[in-house]
């Protein structure tokens, strides 16, 4: 029945594949998932063991489906106990259909939001399967997932960390490894299909990236497959496979795999909807052998978990600044609001004040020109408050790199906020030594701002986790010869003469 659906839905995918993607994932997906996350896993597939499956977003329970048939496949007499929950209803119908025709039991298929109620809250599985919505946002859970947070904290499901509201696709992923058995019981496994955001967005402090360092630094990410394009009927955009464990072999302790399987597609004769092409089943076993065989290759690279980190340093610049009361300074002062909030009477006295200080002299000493300028101010019976004169100094500034240090009542200099930057230093490196070695031979007057430092282990720089998964496969493609691009180039400009003096003869 399950599949009689979904060829109804592929037919029906033609003409309305905006929807498709909703009730279930391309089954060739599927399988390479299922096959990643079972591979290796002779320990719990040992005969008359009981091995439960899960999927928080079951659709039609094709996940769940495959899980049961891959397992019946590799091994004899192990008992498989399905669970699942999905929001849909039709889909939810037909998933429980096909529980039943396949004689499962379908009191542990339910109906509803994962995010906002779970409905399995107190079980853990042993494997999990899932496709959550790429790139949907949860504004209308976001009052249950965000008091979760607050009030449970790390003994709730979200407690590193939530992504922005546009995309929930980590908030899935802190669902399922809530639901991790105890790595001391055997621990479980997790593939999940991911967009390419949860990857990298969000900088250092962020929710995405707060995910990413506990996943990473509690050692549960085992391995990330890239995708073809292009597979998925409603979108062909890039998607990963992750593979996540809480009991990593000890060959894979520390480490994590990437897996570029981009080019292990084949092409459909027909297009169904955005989806142009699907993974065979050779190549699926070859991608399999890849993650199976954990060695470097052109296709497979190995990293330590480390080499993810980075922290994000703050460089400051001193602030130097000259003064003067020309007329055009002087007409900026009305736009200052604590200026404007003053009397007129009082704005003019103040005009009159800098008028007598005489338009010509520039000052490059901060503290210099503003005893001059209390001087005038007070021959002009103006009294301002450190806001107002705040605002002024402010009206009659301007950036000069010839000018002396602004500092403050301490002798400190004053950070420059518009030459404010960041640095991203890699974990396994000092912060120190990088800004010696990267920063200060170009810019000597820098120093890093110490009191910007990460609220997990105090130290400078605040911690960020991003899997720039590209930039380790990138192969560098050199341009053509400067002389073939200008034969090319004289042959076009060629032809287009040839034609122009076709249409004047």
């Amino acid at each position: 029945m399950g599949v009689i659906f979904e060829e109804l839905i592929r037919k029906f995918a033609e003409s309305s594949n905006d929807t498709a993607g909703e009730h279930f994932t391309p089954r060739d997906i599927v399988h390479l998932t299922t096959s990643l996350a079972l591979t290796g896993q002779d320990d719990k597939l040992r005969p008359n063991s009981i091995v439960t499956i899960y999927d928080p977003t079951a659709g039609t329970g094709g996940f769940l489906s495959e899980g049961d048939e891959y397992i019946q496949q590799v091994s004899e007499g192990v008992t498989v106990s399905l669970h699942g929950q999905e929001l849909n209803p039709e889909s939810y119908a037909i998933c429980k259909a096909d529980m039943l025709i396949k004689g499962q039991g379908i009191r542990n298929i339910k109906l509803g939001n994962t995010l906002s109620d779970d409905q399995l809250a107190t079980e853990k599985f042993d494997v999990m399967l899932s496709n959550p919505p790429f790139g949907v946002e949860w504004k209308k859970v976001q009052k249950q997932v965000t008091d979760e947070h607050k009030v449970k904290g790390f003994n709730g499901r979200f407690g590193p960390g939530l992504p922005r509201v546009s995309d929930g696709s980590l908030l899935f992923l802190m669902h399922l490894v809530s639901k991790m058995r105890d790595a001391r019981d055997g621990g479980s496994r997790i593939g999940i299909i991911l967009n390419g955001s949860p990857l990298f967005t969000g900088g250092a402090g962020s929710g995405e990236s707060e995910i990413r360092r506990y996943l990473l630094q509690n050692d549960l990410v085992e391995a990330i497959v890239a995708l073809p394009t292009d597979m998925f009927y409603n979108t062909g955009i890039a998607t990963y496979v992750w593979i996540l464990s809480n009991n990593k072999p000890a060959a894979r302790k520390g480490l994590v795999q990437l897996i570029d399987a981009t080019d292990r597609a084949t092409k459909m004769r027909k297009s169904l909807g955005s989806k142009r092409q699907f993974i065979n089943e050779a190549d699926q076993d070859d991608i399999v052998r890849l993650y199976g065989e954990f060695r470097e290759t052109p296709k497979s690279k190995i990293f330590p978990v480390d080499a993810f980190g980075y922290r994000r340093i703050t460089v400051e610049r001193p602030l130097k600044l000259n003064f003067q009361t020309s007329e055009d300074r002087l007409a900026r002062i009305a736009d200052e609001k604590p200026i404007q909030k003053m009397k007129q009477e009082d704005q003019d006295k103040i005009l009159a004040a800098c008028r007598s200080m005489g338009s010509g002299s520039i000052y490059r000493n901060r503290k210099q020109f503003q005893k001059v300028l209390k001087a005038a101010l007070t021959d002009h019976q103006v009294y301002l408050s450190a806001p107002q004169l705040k605002a002024l100094m402010n009206a009659l500034s301007e950036r000069d790199d010839t000018a002396e240090v602004c500092t403050d009542s301490k002798g400190n200099p004053e950070p420059d906020t518009g030459l404010r930057d960041y640095e991203n230093v890699p974990l396994s490196e000092s912060v120190y030594d990088y800004f010696e070695r990267e920063v200060k031979p170009h810019v000597p007057e820098a120093w890093i701002d110490e009191s910007k430092r990460d609220e997990k282990d105090g130290e400078v720089g605040i911690v960020g986790f991003e899997i720039p998964f590209n930039r380790h496969f990138y192969e560098f493609t050199p341009p053509r010869p400067l002389e073939d691009i200008d034969a090319d180039l004289k042959q076009c400009t060629d032809r287009i003469k040839q034609m122009i003096e076709e249409l004047s003869a």
